[in-house]
């Protein structure tokens, strides 16, 4: 594959991004040629740093992914930066995704995932925290109820999150080191790294996530409860 390709998109779950980018690299040696290699995984900058490195002298393009897969929804916008990105965002996304150049450093398509996933996960966290505990006390109707009231999201975000909540960890770990590159508290995401290491091991990880659509909130904190 990566003798054939003109450019390779890797998207794998984080923890596996260093090593993809090795693999590539010695495939491109083996096969004398030079892809241009697009890292869309979620890591931080300084880890992207890293895996431009670990290429070897390839073009390497910086790149996030935010939004849910073509299959389900269109419209996913991928950030890219680094001296090549406009040739990543030039490739035929038939108006599935969203390219968007944001530079030519390595490092900022990672660094704006990270802010953004800190966000739409952390706050996920906060969610899948609070309807457990109040499942655990009898209140959760008034709970959601109350959180309905004041415009924030319900249940539903909570499942799907769950199937992915092992990759979530490594992702979790990767956002408290930006955060700490910017001179601020890693504790906040290594809290939440545990918060998915914990959901990981139950019940409601297990399947895809569209096996979870259509399960009543009362039923998602049960599966959350549950080995």
């Amino acid at each position: 594959m990566v003798a054939a390709a003109e450019v390779i998109l890797s998207v794998t779950p984080p923890g596996q991004a260093p090593a993809t980018a090795l693999a590539v690299a010695a495939a491109a040696r083996e096969a004398g040629v030079s892809p241009v290699v697009a890292d869309l995984n979620a890591v931080s900058p300084e880890t992207m740093t890293a895996i431009a490195k670990a290429l070897d002298g390839l073009p390497v393009v910086d790149g996030s992914i935010s939004g849910p897969p073509p299959s389900a929804e269109p419209g996913a916008h991928v950030y890219l930066s680094g001296a090549r990105a406009a040739e990543v965002a030039a490739l035929p996304w038939d108006d599935r995704v969203v390219p968007v150049v944001l530079g030519p450093e390595i490092g900022t398509a990672s660094a704006l995932k990270m802010c953004t996933a800190s966000v739409y996960k952390g706050l996920n966290g906060l969610l899948t925290q609070a309807l457990r505990t109040a499942g655990h006390h009898g209140v959760l109707d008034q709970v959601l109820a109350d959180l309905h009231r004041n415009g924030l999201p319900g249940s539903a975000g909570i499942a799907r999150a769950a199937t992915k909540a092992t990759r979530f960890v490594d992702e979790m770990h990767e956002i408290a080191a930006t955060q700490s590159g910017a001179g601020l508290t890693p504790a906040l995401f290594e809290a939440f790294a545990e918060v998915y290491a914990d959901v990981a091991t139950t019940a409601l990880a297990r399947g895809a996530p569209e096996s979870t659509a259509d399960l009543p909130p009362d039923e998602i904190v049960r599966r959350l409860t549950s080995p």
